[in-house]
């Protein structure tokens, strides 16, 4: 089964996670996968936006832990920086549906996206910092840059899940839909934006992302250095212990 889907429905490239029997959870594979499609839609002149979204019950459940215990990204190039650095550099509108839970990667990838419609019962969670980690794809500067920092540092260090309503009050979200309509109101977007003309809604584009896209490219270089330190730290050891045999990770001090 091919873990992200593709599909062209005229001028929109809709790309679907789809694992939903893990929720959506990411893996290594899955990252490339995702970087491949933007990549090659970046390229496409026939592909003016993209549409992201998630198969059964959930947009992501965020990395896949298992998965990702087995192959943690080091400080250089890695699945991970390959997917920021296309979602970080892509031009064209990105446009998100986002249902059921929205975890770390679920909530941080939403910085690059021009448009994010979530159901009512969508809930998002950034538990970095009590998985011993830190934030990843330049949401370190992204999120404070987009909802300011005292919101940022409510949900990137107490980690407290939120949900839709509080998503759309600090910004994070466009617009709060039904959950039988978060689909199709994405959908009705992305069909505005692919009727608008292509070149200058790029350049448009290019124009509103100038002032932070190489804020972000020095975020997520940062980010991604320390994550390679922290993902390999005992600290980081016992709440993945923790984790898999669900039970409150010891703490030091």
């Amino acid at each position: 089964m091919n873990e992200v889907l593709t599909e062209r429905s005229g001028s929109i490239l809709k790309v679907q996670l789809n694992r939903p029997g893990k929720k959506n959870a990411i893996t290594t594979a899955m990252y490339v996968a995702l970087a491949e499609a933007l990549e090659t839609a970046a390229k496409d002149d026939a592909t003016r936006v993209v549409l992201i979204h998630g198969a059964g019950d959930s947009f992501t459940a965020g990395n896949d832990l298992e998965d990702f215990v087995k192959n943690p990204p080091g400080p250089g190039e890695s699945p991970q920086m390959r997917l920021f650095a296309a979602l970080n550099g892509f031009d064209k509108p990105i446009v998100a549906a986002v249902h059921g839970v929205a975890v770390g990667f679920g909530t941080t990838m939403l910085v690059h996206c021009d448009f994010v419609y979530a159901g009512e019962s969508a809930r998002f969670i950034t538990p970095f910092i009590d998985l011993a980690l830190v934030p990843e794809m330049g949401s370190s500067y992204g999120l404070p840059a987009l909802v300011g920092w005292r919101r940022a540092a409510e949900l990137l260090l107490l980690g407290t899940p939120f949900g839709a309503g509080r998503a759309e009050q600090v910004g994070l979200v466009t617009a709060v839909v039904p959950d039988q309509a978060v689909l199709e109101t994405a959908t009705q977007a992305a069909r505005k934006l692919a009727e608008k003309p292509a070149d200058a809604l790029r350049a448009s584009k290019k124009l509103l992302k100038r002032a932070i896209r190489a804020h972000l490219e020095e975020a997520g270089r940062l980010e991604v250095e320390e994550f390679a330190v922290r993902v390999r730290s005992a600290e980081a050891k016992q709440a993945f212990e923790a984790f898999f045999h669900k039970r409150r990770p010891q703490r030091a001090g």
